[in-house]
């Protein structure tokens, strides 16, 4: 497992490709893409996110495993219902629509390169992890569920 595996939180990851954004709107093409949805889109995207990491917890919460993104050889329960029959990541595909919900009110392409940067840090550094550690912990179960369902969508 690399060094860097697990260590930073989802959360921070985040807010650093967050910030990242903003700097990029302001330093490169500011002002220059404009549309009048750029508001609603982006509230519409960042509440869709919201819902999806809420929808996550609470479906975690409720089958009694851990939330916790450094500890998943913690997990009691494969969790397969509610959402996550749709996503096993719904934590992070909802933080992902939150960025791209900033990019869309940011209105410069640009600003595109952190929700990209997102994927592919969290497949590589938090998810690849994360699915080791569920593969160990519930073997062929987890495969099964791998197989049905998508790690973002």
């Amino acid at each position: 497992m690399s060094i860097i595996a697990l260590k930073i939180p989802p959360l921070i990851v985040v807010i650093v490709i967050a910030v990242g954004m903003m700097v990029i709107n302001i330093l490169w093409l500011p002002g220059l893409f404009s549309y009048p949805f750029n508001i609603i889109g982006g509230l519409i995207l960042a509440l869709a996110g919201l819902a999806s990491v809420v929808l996550g917890l609470i479906t975690l919460r409720r089958a009694k495993t851990t939330p916790n993104p450094f500890r998943p050889e913690n997990a009691t329960t494969l969790v397969t219902e509610g959402i996550y029959a749709r996503t096993r990541n719904p934590i992070y595909l909802g933080l992902l629509l939150w960025l791209v919900g900033l990019g869309v009110y940011l209105i410069n392409p640009l600003t595109f390169f952190g929700p990209l940067a997102f994927v592919l840090y969290m497949n590589r550094f938090q998810i690849r992890p994360e699915e080791r550690a569920l593969k160990e912990l519930f073997g062929d179960e987890f495969e099964t569920y791998k197989s049905r369902v998508g790690r973002w969508m």
